[in-house]
């Protein structure tokens, strides 16, 4: 256990102390950072986008004129020749040609650039109502008839669920920020597995390069030395999840007097968040991380240089990508669809795909037990069978690949096998 601790222990403090980690660690506040100064100093330094009016009805064109907008400002012009110069001119930044014949409005805009989909969209919200009012002056509409046929539909949703006798009772929906908490953990979990799947191999990798492992196995076993390093690898993640986390809850202890906070968090059962559903998702994600840094750690070792390293955890990737990508689309699209229901208990993928089921509610706690025990075997074998074929594969030296690698690293496995067994 000496040996073991003083592998993990310089792995954790050489990848801590690395600038790589520090800015790792980093990034995400400046971006944060970024962008709040950005949003802040964005009103104070924004123009007003000035939209010339071309319009066969000057009297709709001189009221269009005098209405604000945040996003924008209309400024009347004689003709669309006129309008094409103040362009070029940079007088204006667009400007839309109004048609008000034959008590059809239609709405031409012609811009250099776009204008932003916000500016974009308001002018055809804005169209769309000049519209309804020339068809409620034809038919003879007041104003309140007019807004009685605009008026929406009332539409809610209850969730609701039955006891032993069969009788449903009412309670309250929090799919929607479970949704947003397994969203984030799966973002999470897909960075940290890009992150340190490659470290974890470069690791092993950088030492097999060197033709030091020789060295290395000759005084510790090979396994202590695999686990050693996986685990260093781990703590570093782990103490990566602590910052954030830490950073977080000092965040939301500053921040939990603000209005837009306490919008955001009324109504949300703290007892149903707090419950099995966030239980079951932290437990997917450590396994999730547990899981791949085996793999990663396997791909490693059978790479003979460093530089080999990023075709080594390829796979890995793809593996990772094809989960991330069918949670998120199907996840909230379509969380009946047979192929994330299946795929929700296929390890390795399923720690993406089974917290969006869960946080949709379309999977029973026992369905979520049995994918836990599914990704926990599957991964107890995984560390097993990798611990058990690295001092093959750090001793392979072959420039035929990965998999030609597993197949000599195995090969050597059976031969040494049938030795014991003479």
């Amino acid at each position: 256990m000496s040996k073991f601790w003083i592998i993990a222990s310089d792995v954790y403090k050489k990848n801590v102390k690395s600038v790589s980690f520090v800015i790792m660690i980093l990034v995400p506040f400046l971006v944060m950072g970024i962008i709040y100064i950005a949003g802040s100093l964005a009103g104070g330094f924004s123009e007003d986008t000035k939209v010339g009016l071309v319009s066969d009805n000057q009297v709709l064109a001189e009221q269009l004129a005098q209405s604000k907008s945040d996003e924008y400002t209309f400024k009347v012009v004689e003709s669309q020749k006129a309008a094409e110069k103040q362009l070029k001119k940079k007088d204006i930044d667009a400007f839309l040609v109004l048609d008000t014949k034959e008590e059809q409005i239609q709405g031409k805009l012609y811009v250099e650039s776009s204008l932003g989909t916000t500016t974009e969209l308001m002018m055809s919200q804005m169209l769309n109502g000049l519209q309804s009012s020339l068809n409620a002056s034809k038919l003879n509409l007041t104003a309140e008839q007019v807004s009685s046929l605009s008026q929406p539909a009332n539409f809610e949703k209850t969730k609701v669920s039955f006891d032993e006798n069969g009788k449903m009772t009412t309670g309250q929906d929090n799919t929607a920020i479970q949704s947003v908490l397994s969203f984030v953990i799966t973002i999470i979990l897909w960075v940290i597995i890009i992150t340190y799947a490659s470290i974890i191999a470069q690791e092993i990798a950088s030492e097999k390069g060197t033709r030091i492992m020789e060295v290395i196995l000759s005084s510790t076993k090979a396994q202590t030395h695999f686990y050693g390093k996986l685990t260093g690898v781990i703590l570093v993640a782990l103490t990566q999840i602590v910052i954030y986390a830490a950073a977080i809850g000092i965040g939301y202890s500053q921040l939990k007097n603000l209005e837009i906070v306490k919008t955001f968090l009324d109504g949300i059962s703290a007892a149903n968040i707090f419950g099995s559903f966030l239980f079951f998702t932290l437990a997917f994600f450590v396994l999730g991380v547990l899981v791949y840094s085996v793999l990663a750690a396997l791909c490693g070792s059978l790479v003979s240089k460093p530089e080999d390293t990023a075709k080594a955890v390829q796979p890995i990737i793809y593996i990772a990508m094809i989960g991330y990508f069918i949670g998120i689309s199907l996840g909230p699209t379509d969380p009946q669809n047979i192929v994330i229901k299946v795929s929700s208990y296929i390890p390795l993928i399923s720690s993406f795909i089974m917290p969006i089921r869960l946080a949709s509610e379309t999977v029973s706690v026992s369905g979520a037990v049995i994918s836990v025990v599914i990704l926990v075997v599957f991964g107890i074998l995984l560390t097993l069978f990798s611990a058990k074929l690295y001092k093959s594969n750090v001793l392979v030296y072959s420039d035929g690949g990965v998999w030609k690698s597993l197949k000599q690293s195995i090969s050597i496995l059976k031969n040494e096998r049938k030795k014991v067994v003479e």
